[in-house]
């Protein structure tokens, strides 16, 4: 299919924030988003924020850097993430620092939290390292390159990740090495986790991979897209990701479905609902909602460029990060879609893990 060409024009519907604030400093992270609503992201003046449901700030917490891992929050409401003061944080659902963790340089790999409390991150020093809930370091893994790519955890506690050393690794939980499979590129994005079938990852070589769960390769399709947007699936089975300028939707076996053509890069994660509805932003400061047949439904302009992956609650409420100064609560069509991983980092809470909260592979509705 020819891509569809969506110019930034007024007869295209516009939708009006639910609310908006500004928190004054851009925002490339993704919110996570607690049992009780409250909202968390992280901004480049080295703050984590905790909005209220409706738009108030309860409290922002300073570190020492810019702030571009997407917080996790764990079972207990303790809320993880990383920054490029080269640490890595736990903080209380109170705003109150737990403990900080340091390692060898900067920390834009987004936590993954395991099920018995593991603490799963990457870090440019080119070492994904493990964690207790209390902040002690259980075991490291060396890569070949900076591990900027957030890991995702199995059904059966395997972690994936990729490194700027071009491959992708599958780990125990121990830490030991179970699989490296090798692209032609750095992996700067994130598996999608597809429960107990396989799993979805880019690499900057242009291609989207479809590998087993022991590192086996089903599918690779050429998209020739370099950015680290993330793959994300549909209630159906769709994959969705974005490709340079165009937001793609491929097919379970491997097939492009359709495309949307953007005057900007789409670098972001994009992120669906229950009916097939697909919200995406770009780099020239769209944020759009793409209907299931590939058309545009809605546009809402961000303050500069969209920088911050969607994050979707069941509450019907997506929320968005612009360029600079503004943080955004719109209406969405639906709820976050019942799939294994329909966003970036799986679920509302950003575990990075197939068995956490929301998932619909764990049977949580």
């Amino acid at each position: 299919m020819i891509p569809l060409v969506l110019p930034a024009t007024a007869e295209i519907p516009k939708r009006e924030p639910v609310w908006e604030i500004e928190v004054g400093s851009r925002s490339d992270t993704c919110a996570a988003i607690g049992d009780n609503g409250t909202i968390y992201f992280g901004t480049y003046n080295g703050e984590l924020f905790a909005v209220t449901p409706g738009g108030e700030v309860k409290w922002k917490h300073p570190v020492g850097d810019e702030v571009r891992s997407s917080p996790a929050i764990g079972v207990d409401g303790t809320i993880y993430f990383g920054s490029r003061d080269r640490h890595l944080y736990a903080v209380s659902p109170e705003g109150q620092r737990l403990w900080r963790f340091q390692t060898g340089w900067w920390v834009d790999s987004s936590p993954a939290l395991a099920g018995d409390g593991s603490v799963i991150v990457g870090s440019w020093d080119k070492k994904l390292y493990c964690l207790g809930s209390d902040g002690a370091k259980r075991w490291e893994f060396q890569t070949g390159g900076p591990v900027t790519s957030s890991p995702g955890i199995g059904l059966d506690g395997t972690i994936y990740f990729g490194s700027h050393d071009g491959k992708l690794y599958a780990l125990g939980p121990d830490g030991t090495e179970k699989w490296a499979y090798q692209t032609g590129g750095q992996i700067t994005s994130s598996p999608a986790i597809n429960g107990s079938e396989c799993l979805y990852i880019t690499s900057v070589d242009g291609s989207l991979y479809c590998l087993s769960l022991e590192g086996l390769l089903k599918w690779r399709l050429m998209t020739g897209g370099i950015t680290q947007s993330s793959p994300v699936i549909g209630g159906d089975g769709t994959i969705y990701v974005g490709v340079n300028r165009e937001l793609w939707a491929v097919t379970e076996d491997g097939r492009k479905r359709w495309s949307v053509r953007s005057d900007g890069f789409y670098r972001l994660t994009p992120c669906t609902d229950t009916s097939s509805f697909t919200y995406c932003a770009c780099d020239y400061g769209y944020f759009w909602a793409i209907s299931p047949a590939g058309k545009l439904n809605w546009q809402f302009r961000l303050s500069g460029r969209g920088d911050g992956s969607p994050a979707l609650g069941r509450n019907e409420v997506l929320y968005i990060s612009g360029q600079w100064t503004n943080f955004y609560a719109l209406r969405a069509e639906a709820p976050l879609a019942l799939s294994p991983w329909p966003k970036f980092r799986g679920n509302p809470a950003n575990t990075g893990n197939a068995a956490g909260p929301g998932m619909a592979s764990a049977g949580v509705p």
